[in-house]
């Protein structure tokens, strides 16, 4: 339900508990035996006893409940006494106890029946203020009681200076028909203020708290402060007793816990509605200070007249904010909206009834004398169902946030499985994206390698034996000079397949290499012997520098094996600095490099270190043969691999 349909049926529970309320609290009348008096008579005396029955000098006849000025400044207080006659039991043979109930008895006294002391509640001293707020049942003896003639006495000790004295109607009658009003009354101006200190201060605690974690939330932080000053300001309530210095510090605080609260719940109102009013909320909290402020600095004296001019400020307050919660929800239209006017409307009749009560002031005297009479305070009830419908709207509005963000969860959730689905779908496009980029790619190198090939073969084999092949059909090459050509065709041939291999391997090319060429210079006796110290990085050479690499030193091994004559061969691989080194040193005979065919040979070798960025230096004497080979890496490594050193040798 929603609207104005659900806002008529929602405050049903608070009209009713304040029905039963009322009804509860008036029923302490509806008794059959007992006797109520109406009037007795009066008189203020010295007197520690009861002045004599037969005495009528100076006793007044008296309207009950009574409430006349109290001690006055330079006045010496003294104790009232009130008298009345009533009849005991009619039938003497009933034994059933009787009791005198004395619905208040703030200033505290005694209860005098037949001349014997029944009963007494203790006095203020001047060290100690008394504020009795409970009920006096006094159980009398049968024995004491007479069918006829009884009289019961009662003083009252004075009330503090510039406070009003108050009596109310004593009663008489049997106990069971006295002790469940009794019982009634402790419960609604004893338990119920102290159930709700408890309450109102761990409500507090707990809603502060949160307030603290999260500053943003205002509203949290005002219902905690309006529950703590609300507990604060009822243990009026429940304090009894408290010494004489700290009474007026207490009084303060109590005034500061009362116009606070008010105070607290119009802010509350403001920011519930959202209106946002800076001159207002300071205008409230100096309103606020007035009151306390004032009777600090005025003394206890005047506490009767700054409570009473300040305190009928506040009913304006409350008005207001009445008629701003009736105009948001005239706005709104929904229950929540409804909550508020509704227990603000019970905590303001409440409060104008309390004030009327305590001050004697407005027609609820004239109107209701019996409901005036008992004295019972509303506003800590009506106040109660306040921070209820507070604490209620708050209660909604966490249900509501909670929901909104468990909703934003599940559509969160539906997002990232949104997401997840998509991101799985992209990533299976990226894939097969991948696979056919990377089949391109194989494609693509496949096919560069059947180029490098076939250049290869056309520039390096094919040249040579078409070339060899002009030279045969002309009668210029004998068998031997045919061998040697067919010969080093296949060992270009091999060289070339080992170089372009597509394991891009150089140390495994090396290895082969120097393998087949130890077979070779061994079968005409020449030692060979090599050294390879390098990193991983130089021995990933791109193939076609590994092609050339090995034909440089091809070409060196080969003058060693035709020309040189000689015993041993070195061949070395090293790394220095950004520097790939190749050395062939032979001990042979030594080449004449001025010799047009030893040049072919090494002009071949110079082309082939220029094309690779490097430098070529051939030295040869008498005691052999050098050629050294010096390579930039940047230029001929491929990629950086970190690997180990390798050291091979071999003789």
């Amino acid at each position: 339900m929603s609207g104005w349909g659900a806002s008529a049926l929602a405050p049903w529970y608070l009209r009713s508990g304040l029905a039963v309320l009322v009804l509860s609290l008036a029923s302490v009348q509806a008794w059959a035996s007992t006797i109520e008096f109406e009037h007795m008579q009066r008189l203020e005396s010295d007197s520690l006893q009861p002045p004599a029955s037969t005495n009528t000098d100076g006793w007044i006849d008296t309207a009950l409940p009574h409430a006349g000025p109290a001690t006055s400044e330079g006045q010496r207080p003294q104790v009232t006494w009130y008298r009345a006659n009533f009849d005991g039991p009619a039938d003497a043979d009933d034994d059933s106890s009787w009791a005198v109930y004395v619905p208040f008895f703030y200033t505290g006294g005694q209860v005098w029946v037949n001349g014997s002391l029944v009963g007494s509640l203790p006095e203020s001293t001047p060290d100690l203020r008394v504020r009795w707020e409970r009920p006096y049942l006094v159980t009398l003896s049968p024995s004491l009681l007479q069918s006829h003639g009884n009289l019961l006495a009662v003083s009252a000790a004075a009330a503090p200076m510039h406070s009003v004295q108050r009596f109310p109607r004593v009663s008489v009658g049997p106990l069971t028909e006295l002790q469940p009003h009794a019982d009634r009354r402790i419960f609604w101006v004893r338990t119920m203020p102290q159930v709700t200190v408890v309450v109102c201060l761990l409500v507090a605690g707990f809603v502060l708290f949160i307030y603290w974690r999260r500053r943003s939330e205002v509203l949290y932080g005002l219902f905690g402060l309006a529950a703590a000053l609300w507990g604060v300001r009822t243990l009026t309530f429940v304090i009894e007793r408290m010494p004489v210095d700290s009474w007026h510090m207490w009084r303060i605080t109590y005034l500061a816990a009362t116009g606070g609260f008010i105070v607290v719940l119009a802010l509350f109102a403001l920011r519930f509605a959202s209106i946002r009013r800076p001159a207002i909320e300071k205008g409230l909290v100096s309103y606020w200070l007035v009151g306390p402020i004032g009777l600090w600095l005025a003394g206890p004296g005047y506490e009767g007249l700054i409570n009473q001019l300040w305190s009928a400020g506040l009913i304006p307050i409350g008005v207001a904010i009445l008629g701003m919660s009736v105009w948001f929800m005239l706005r709104q239209r929904t229950l929540a909206a409804a909550v508020m006017p509704v227990t603000l409307v019970i905590a303001v009749l409440a409060g104008i009834h309390d004030y009327m009560l305590a001050f004697n002031v407005g027609p609820l005297a004239r109107w209701a004398p019996d409901w005036a009479s008992q004295r019972f305070f509303l506003l800590h009830y009506g106040a109660d169902l306040m921070l209820l419908g507070m604490g209620g709207l708050l209660t909604a509005r966490f249900i509501e946030a909670l929901s909104s963000l468990q909703n934003a969860n599940r559509n969160l959730a539906d997002l990232n499985e949104t997401l997840e689905l998509r991101v799985a779908e992209r990533e299976r496009h990226l894939a097969a994206n991948f696979e056919r980029m990377a089949e391109l790619q194989r494609d693509r190198a496949a096919a560069q390698e059947r180029q490098l090939i076939m250049r290869e073969i056309h520039d390096g084999l094919g040249s040579r034996l078409f070339t060899s092949l002009l030279r045969v059909e002309r009668g210029d090459m004998n068998d031997r000079q045919i061998a040697d050509t067919l010969r080093d065709c296949i060992a270009d041939m091999r060289l070339a397949l080992e170089a372009l291999a597509p394991d891009d391997d150089f140390q495994a090319a090396l290895g082969n290499f120097l393998f087949r060429w130890q077979t070779l210079l061994q079968e005409v006796h020449i030692q060979p012997a090599w050294a390879i110290d390098v990193t991983g990085s130089a021995m990933s050479l791109p193939r076609q520098a590994v092609l050339q690499l090995l034909r440089i030193t091809q070409e060196a091994l080969t003058n060693v094996l035709k020309h040189a004559q000689a015993k041993n061969v070195r061949i070395e691989l090293q790394q220095r600095g950004g520097m790939l080194e190749l050395e062939v040193m032979d001990d042979g005979i030594g080449a004449d490099l001025s010799n047009d065919r030893s040049g072919r040979g090494i002009a071949n070798m110079h082309a082939r270190a220029k094309q690779l960025g490097g430098e070529l230096d051939v030295r040869s004497g008498a005691g052999g043969t050098r050629v050294m080979l010096r390579l930039p890496m940047s230029t001929t490594t491929a990629t950086a691999v970190t690997a180990g050193t390798v050291h091979r040798s071999g003789a």
